[in-house]
């Protein structure tokens, strides 16, 4: 297999984890904090685009990669409006899934704004079955996501692999999404920006992706995005070993403690 490499990695880096420590300050033991008293293995990144240095939480697992889960949502809605398999946002989708879904609300038709918003599984599994298998892998071969690799079931191959991606592949991808980079239309990631938008308060707007890989039971959990505030925009990515629903909340609180320790989040 080709060896993959982190552009990133090149950049200055600030790399904070419980054996190395590169620059030693009051961030790096915050942010030690934060995990010490998480229990849990995670890793957390976070790109700072004006400075373009790295925060790294656990350089080695972050290098490791994973079944991307419902963060693949992000990549799948680029290649479904650049490929005009729907035309818009709001295209309706048809659900053909269960009879009794893993969540209650995604039992109807509806299109990518709400899908992405309540991380509609079978809308996007017709979606990605609309794209095809030869457009798929095409796409992500250009969009350099992870391994790169679909498998041969295309509606199923993010939830259970083959297709894998590190947290600092992750947030490579989100960083020329974020400054529309990717080699698809301005459209398209514009369209794909405004959807993720997870909250806003006067002060910032945090564009983001949960994902939980084996749902509901013990598997790896994501919480993948940028925040943007009047300094500029901040790519994150943070993955963690999840035993069950009980942990499903901690992707996004850990996320915010770190945001809140790096001063990019002023209350909680």
């Amino acid at each position: 297999m080709k060896p993959f490499r982190h552009s990133l990695i090149f950049s200055f880096i600030f790399i904070i984890s419980t054996t190395t420590t590169l620059f030693a300050n009051e961030l790096n033991q915050k942010i030690e904090e934060v995990f010490s008293k998480a229990d849990t293995n995670a890793t957390f990144v976070l790109y700072d685009m004006q400075k373009e240095k790295l925060i790294i939480h656990n350089q080695a697992r972050a290098q490791k990669r994973y079944t991307p889960a419902s963060t693949f949502k992000i990549a799948n809605s680029l290649i479904g409006l650049e490929t005009k398999t729907v035309k818009s946002v709001d295209e309706s989708l048809p659900y053909i899934g269960p009879e009794n879904p893993f969540i209650a609300s995604w039992k109807e038709d509806m299109g990518l704004r709400k899908a992405i918003a309540i991380s509609n599984v079978p809308i996007y599994q017709e979606l990605a079955r609309r794209i095809g298998l030869k457009r798929m892998k095409h796409y992500l071969k250009i969009f350099e996501y992870g391994n790169a690799d679909t498998g041969a079931i295309i509606d199923r191959f993010w939830l259970d692999g083959p297709i894998e991606i590190s947290a600092l592949e992750q947030v490579e991808f989100l960083k020329k999404l974020v400054k529309e980079e990717l080699p698809i239309s301005k459209e398209a990631q514009r369209d794909v920006k405004q959807i993720l938008l997870f909250e806003s308060a006067d002060d910032y707007k945090l564009y983001a992706k949960t994902g939980w890989q084996n749902a509901p039971d013990s598997g790896i959990g994501w919480f993948v995005g940028w925040i943007e505030n009047a300094e500029g925009s901040y790519i994150f990515a943070l993955n963690i070993d999840m035993k069950g629903a009980n942990d499903a909340p901690k992707r996004i609180s850990l996320t915010r403690d770190c945001l809140f320790a790096l001063g990019l989040l002023k209350n909680l």
